[in-house]
C-alpha cells in the first residue's frame, strides 16, 4: 500500500521536494483536444498564476515549475524558519487569504476585545495554521482543488481532474537538487513543445530569464539563486544564477532531438562543483523520473532518509550511485 505523502516528507533530511501532478483525462485537459480542436491552453495560465500566488502565502518557496499539457512539475523548498518568525496576526492574515478561519480568528483580526478562552482558541488555531502553511500536502491541495473546480465548471461536468495523489521526491543533496530543477525547467524543450528555454511558456526558467534580461535581478516570486552560501546572506539556491542559466542553455541545445551533441564540461562550473560528468548530467536531466523514485541523493543521504521515514527498500539506490556519484 502506498505511504501517505506526509510520511515521505522528512525535513530533518531535506527541505527540497519535487512534486508532480497528472491529469486523469490526459491529453486535452490543459492542452488541445485533437478530436474537437478545442484549445485549453489558457488553463496552463490558471495553474501558473495559482502556483505563484500560493508561494506568496505559504512558507514554501518555489524553486522551479513547468506547467505541461497534462501534468505539472514543482520543485519546492519548505521554509520552517520563515513560518516560525511570523506573528500570530501574520499567520492568521495569510490563512484567511485561503479560508475563512473561525469566528474567534476573525474577531482577533478585527482587534475586538476577547475573553481568555477565545484567545486560547485563537492561539491553538494559529499554531495549526502555521503548521499547514509549511505543509507540502496542503500547498498541493490548495493548488489542485481550485483548478479542478474551475476546469470542471468550464467543461460542465463533475469528477476528477487530477489523479488521486501527487508524486513526491525528496532531493537530498546539491546534485539531486540542481539536476531536478534543470529537468523541470527543460521539460518543454525535451517534449518538443518549445525550441528554447527562454521561449518555454509557463515555466520558471522563462520567468527567470525575462527578469534577468529586463532588470538584471531575480523574480521575487521564485526562490533566488544566491551562489555559495555564506553567513549573513539571504536564503536561496546554492548556485550562481549566471552559471545555472548558462548550463541550462548548453543542456537545452544538447537535448534537442535534432541537435544531439556533447556538452563541454569546462563550460559548466556547476557540474564541476557537484562532480558530475557531462554524460551523467545529460542522462539525469532527460530521464530524472525514470531513474529516481521516492528520494534522490548520495547513498549515505538516501540511507538516512529511509531510516527516518521508515522505508525498508532504498528504491533508486543503483541509479543514484551510477548517476549522482
Amino acid at each position: 500500500m502506498p505511504k501517505p505523502r506526509k510520511s515521505l516528507i522528512s525535513l530533518q533530511d531535506t527541505s527540497y521536494y519535487h512534486c508532480v501532478s497528472r491529469c486523469v483525462r490526459r491529453a486535452f485537459l490543459c492542452g488541445s483536444d485533437k478530436l474537437t480542436g478545442q484549445s485549453y491552453e489558457h488553463r496552463r495560465g490558471w495553474i501558473e498564476d495559482k502556483i505563484l500566488s500560493l508561494a506568496a502565502i505559504f512558507a514554501i518557496d518555489v524553486c522551479a515549475y513547468a506547467v505541461m499539457s497534462n501534468h505539472t512539475h514543482l520543485v519546492l523548498h519548505v521554509n520552517t524558519e520563515k513560518a516560525n518568525s511570523w506573528s500570530i496576526r501574520e499567520v492568521l492574515e495569510r490563512w484567511h487569504r485561503l479560508h475563512k478561519g473561525t469566528q474567534f480568528t476573525e474577531k482577533y483580526l478585527e482587534n475586538k476585545e476577547m475573553a481568555e478562552f477565545e484567545l486560547v482558541s485563537v492561539y491553538e488555531s494559529c499554531e495549526k495554521y502555521r503548521e499547514r502553511l509549511t505543509d507540502i500536502s496542503w500547498f498541493m491541495r490548495e493548488l489542485n482543488e481550485p483548478i479542478a473546480r474551475m476546469a470542471n465548471n468550464e467543461d460542465k461536468c463533475t469528477g476528477r481532474f487530477w489523479e488521486g495523489r501527487f508524486k513526491s521526491q525528496a532531493l537530498l543533496d546539491e546534485a539531486a537538487l540542481v539536476s531536478c530543477i534543470a529537468y523541470v525547467d527543460l521539460n518543454p524543450v525535451r517534449a518538443n513543445m518549445e525550441k528554447t528555454p527562454e521561449t518555454s511558456k509557463h515555466t520558471s526558467i522563462k520567468t527567470r530569464i525575462e527578469v534577468a534580461k529586463a532588470n538584471q535581478t531575480q523574480p521575487k516570486t521564485l526562490f533566488p539563486f544566491i551562489g555559495c552560501e555564506r553567513e549573513d546572506q539571504p536564503e536561496g539556491l546554492p548556485f550562481k544564477l549566471t552559471d545555472y542559466l548558462e548550463l541550462i542553455d548548453l543542456t537545452g541545445r544538447v537535448i534537442r532531438s535534432d541537435k544531439r551533441g556533447s556538452l563541454d564540461i569546462s563550460l559548466a562550473p556547476i557540474l564541476q562543483r557537484i562532480n558530475l560528468t557531462s554524460e551523467q548530467w545529460i542522462e539525469v536531466t532527460t530521464s530524472f523520473e525514470k531513474h529516481f523514485k521516492v528520494a534522490v541523493g548520495s547513498e549515505a543521504y538516501l540511507a538516512e532518509y529511509c531510516e527516518h521515514t521508515e522505508l525498508q527498500r532504498r528504491s533508486g539506490l543503483a541509479a543514484c550511485k551510477r548517476l549522482l556519484s
